[in-house]
């Protein structure tokens, strides 16, 4: 033969793994993505509105009860978003197993270790007397 195979490519294909794999990590980048927009908006509006304010107007913003939720929700959606962004970025990118396994479980610690740290952080401030 001249170095083609009369296999079929399903034939081919077979057992190289299911094209469905990814589907799942696209949804939930998705999800958060669209999750993003209006906490993204809440946020910067609230901030915009707290311009000119200091430390204790803005803890006294904080401390409603919508405020923190809103926070924490921003938080875990901004942070998890980010970690699977990443993580595809290093996927495409890198080159060598020994690089991509690494770099994707120190990109999901550092952005697990900022939402927990944000997270406390938040509650401090609206738990705070």
């Amino acid at each position: 033969m001249n170095g083609r195979s009369m296999r079929s490519p399903p034939r081919r294909a077979r057992w190289l793994g299911s094209a469905k794999a990814g589907v799942d990590h696209w949804w939930i980048q998705r999800v958060t993505a669209v999750a993003l927009v209006p906490l993204t908006l809440w946020f910067a509006a609230s901030l915009i509105a707290l311009t000119r304010s200091d430390y204790n107007t803005f803890a006294a913003w904080l401390r409603a009860p919508y405020a923190t939720i809103l926070m924490i929700l921003l938080l875990i959606a901004l942070l998890h978003h980010m970690a699977l962004g990443l993580q595809v970025i290093v996927e495409d990118y890198a080159h060598s197993d020994w690089v991509k396994f690494p770099a994707v479980v120190v990109i999901r610690l550092v952005c697990f270790a900022l939402m927990v740290a944000g997270s406390i952080a938040t509650l401090q401030i609206a738990f705070a007397s």
